[in-house]
């Protein structure tokens, strides 16, 4: 059986079956990402000889009705599946009331119980809000953005984690006058180096950042559709603060575990008590034997939605189809869909050093620029190469990072072969796919240590 509740946002938005990642998160985000692509690949179409004369405008409701469509049908073929398995699903809130008893609330406020032998918890995190007033009556999360039924006009975004910045990147790319508001490090977790480049890029296409500030107020100014808001903002260093005015404010602070509200307390289940999260075992076995736990509400496990498929998959296999196989969170690649995509695998530059010693890395770099991007004069020193190696490991290649086009695509590929233990012999051994963005990586020769200039003159 499986429980599906999902509580509507402050807002009042809410969805089908299928969780974040395909009703509020990947799926609807790399849509709008490529709606925002096809704006850019307008306006160099020109430079390669397309000829057109009319007004080229974005429709907001248009997009966002096709993004839904899709949705809809995803939420319906899930529930599919599940018939065709033999898996019940109700719609409904579940928490423990019992070690093996759980109660089910529908939308109703209908309750009906339920026992069971195994219990897998996978209720994953809700975004958080700032406390502060006006929060939760005027602002909007990526809860709400994807579903929208008005044009967001000028926004703000704040904070700049990897779902800020993608949302602010978009909402760019469509033509959108857009902000984001930085409490302290752009992409916290993430490579550094590779951060500050997505913000420069983010700032050469005209999205603004103020750095080192937070909201302490807002306010409504005018009613509509959207409306008018007033942010007033502090200074995180000093008595500062600045005041703006805005259509719409994205909160992307964060977000918080849903695991205080299900009745853990009531079996025994630990979490952790600052962050909610819910430590578990290398069998995803938490400190209650017949209780299970998946996701990103796992502590100490990346937050990434193909990381939750492959855990469950597995640990179902473990327990109902006699494997043993358990999943390995080591080398996950993921990509941050900015404007100009960010790949990586593996270590970033400040955890490797933290791992092996500076002394004992090698760091072999490069900027590139990509063939399409010379006939229409884009920037030719923007995309960028990195590969960490260890030294006494046969320079085995520890952190891939990539920020360019396609990057999801291209880490994907590296990713396996980081899994089959890269080292920069085999990467100089690889002859590279030319003209590509990829092939970088094969001729990679200029270190980090050496100092040399990496900009690049031509193709």
């Amino acid at each position: 059986m499986v429980l599906d509740f999902v509580v509507p946002s402050p807002q009042g938005s809410s969805w089908g079956l299928g969780g974040t990642c395909v009703n509020v998160g990947c799926i609807p985000k790399k849509l709008m990402h490529q709606a925002a692509l096809l704006g850019q690949a307008l306006q160099d179409s020109r430079k390669y000889g397309w000829e057109y004369n009319k007004q080229v405008k974005h429709n907001w409701e248009t997009m966002t009705e096709a993004i839904q469509n899709h949705i809809s049908s995803l939420n319906w073929s899930y529930r599919l599946k599940l018939r065709e398995k033999g898996v019940a699903y109700i719609n409904a809130y579940g928490e423990f009331v019992e070690p093996s008893k759980i109660k089910a609330t529908n939308k109703k406020g209908q309750e009906t119980f339920y026992t069971a032998s195994t219990f897998v918890i996978a209720t994953g995190e809700r975004p958080r809000y700032l406390g502060i007033q006006g929060d939760k009556e005027y602002c909007i999360t990526s809860d709400d953005l994807f579903s929208l039924p008005h044009c967001p006009g000028r926004t703000l975004v704040v904070g700049a984690s990897y779902v800020g910045l993608e949302c602010a990147g978009f909402l760019a790319g469509l033509g959108l006058d857009v902000t984001v508001m930085v409490r302290s490090v752009l992409l916290r977790g993430f490579d550094q180096e590779m951060a500050e480049k997505v913000g420069s890029y983010l700032e050469k296409e005209g999205i603004k950042f103020q750095r080192k500030f937070t909201p302490v107020l807002i306010q409504q100014m005018e009613r509509g559709s959207p409306g008018v808001l007033r942010v007033v903002a502090k200074s995180t260093e000093g008595p500062e603060t600045i005041e703006g005015v805005y259509n719409t404010v994205l909160l992307a602070v964060g977000r918080e575990s849903c695991t205080r509200k299900i009745g853990l307390e009531k079996i025994g289940v630990k979490i952790n008590e600052k962050s909610g999260k819910i430590p578990v075992n290398d069998m995803e076995q938490t400190n209650v034997p017949h209780v299970y736990a998946v996701g990103d509400i796992l502590e100490g496990k990346p937050e990434l939605t193909p990381v939750a498929i492959q855990a469950g998959k597995l640990l179902a296999r473990r327990l109902f189809g006699g494997s043993l196989e358990k999943c390995d969170y080591i080398n996950i690649p993921t990509t941050v869909f900015t404007p100009l995509e960010y790949g990586c695998c593996g270590l970033s530059e400040e955890k490797a050093i933290e791992v092996y010693k500076k002394e004992n890395l090698e760091v072999y770099h490069n900027l590139f620029w990509p063939l399409e991007w010379t006939v229409t004069g884009r920037d030719n020193n923007t995309c960028y190469a990195k590969i960490i190696c260890n030294k006494f490991d046969n320079e085995r290649v520890v952190g891939f990072h990539l920020l360019g086009p396609n990057a999801g695509e291209i880490t994907q590929g590296f990713a396996v072969a980081m899994k089959c233990g890269l080292t920069k012999q085999l990467l100089n051994d690889t002859i590279g796919i030319h003209p590509t963005c990829s092939e970088v990586f094969t001729t990679l020769e200029i270190t980090k240590s050496s100092g040399l200039d990496i900009t690049q003159k031509g193709c």
